[in-house]
């Protein structure tokens, strides 16, 4: 077991993380904390390096170089440990079709040794307000209700750090408000770090902390939602997505632009 760590600690602690396949840079010296309690949100286009990342974090692809720190451990040296602590939710990682889905969250809940693991899979499907596909055989859940039950299943543990990889794509406005609201729930009451990838601005403007931009693999700029909208003298973080995502002659200096930066 890890000693507990400091409040004034990161969480996660990313330094001049980079991945490189062939002469391609997909993650380009890219630093940034999470910081206990508090919810980043990580942004960018498509091709920006946000999966590259999130991929590298939970060990599924090695750095060319940098370090990657959870919980104050080097990631590299103590994945399985770490994995234990944090969980991940993405709506495009597919859950076993053919199994109903009270036996998908048994399956995942053994897989982290979870306590009164009953009591749990049906707390978790109420908070998501997905009880009644309990015995639905997962393949036939729309893709709504199987980005619910992904969320469902990143929130069985209890984790210490969660990793949301567009957990409101596919859900019509109504149950993205309501899975917003969970995430802050989930921070409020357990006190988790979480990193929020999104592509719907509403999302990161409602529940983020802090923001970071990654545009071509390097870090843009980083800051809070309206401190963002402030440097780029945009009236919403939706505007300033899309200048940056048109933009083909972004520079940079050499060090991370922030926002509220000269």
């Amino acid at each position: 077991m890890f000693a507990a760590f400091a409040m004034s600690d990161s969480v996660l602690l990313a330094r001049d993380l980079t991945k490189r396949f062939g002469d391609f840079a997909a993650v380009n010296g890219v630093s940034f904390e999470i910081r206990p309690g508090e919810i980043l949100g990580l942004l960018g286009a498509n091709g920006a390096g946000k999966t590259t990342a999130i991929n590298m974090m939970l060990g599924l692809l090695l750095p060319t170089s940098g370090t990657i720190e959870i919980f104050g451990r080097d990631l590299a040296k103590h994945r399985v440990e770490i994995l234990r602590r944090m969980n991940f939710c993405s709506t495009y990682t597919n859950l076993p079709g053919n199994l109903y889905v009270w036996q998908v969250l048994t399956v995942f809940g053994r897989l982290y040794e979870v306590p009164d693991l009953k009591r749990r899979i049906d707390e978790v499907l109420g908070l998501l307000e997905i009880g009644h596909l309990k015995k639905r055989v997962t393949g036939h859940l729309s893709a709504g209700e199987s980005t619910r039950l992904n969320l469902c299943k990143a929130l069985l543990n209890r984790p210490e750090l969660l990793l949301l990889d567009e957990p409101t794509a596919s859900l019509d406005p109504d149950i993205a408000d309501k899975v917003r609201k969970v995430v802050s729930r989930v921070r409020e009451e357990s006190g988790a770090a979480i990193l929020y990838t999104s592509h719907n601005m509403r999302d990161v403007e409602e529940i983020c902390d802090r923001v970071v931009f990654l545009h071509r693999g390097k870090v843009l700029f980083t800051g809070t939602p309206a401190e963002i909208v402030r440097h780029f003298e945009e009236d919403s973080l939706e505007n300033v997505f899309i200048r940056v995502a048109r933009s083909g002659d972004v520079e940079f200096t050499g060090e991370t632009r922030k926002a509220g930066d000269e």
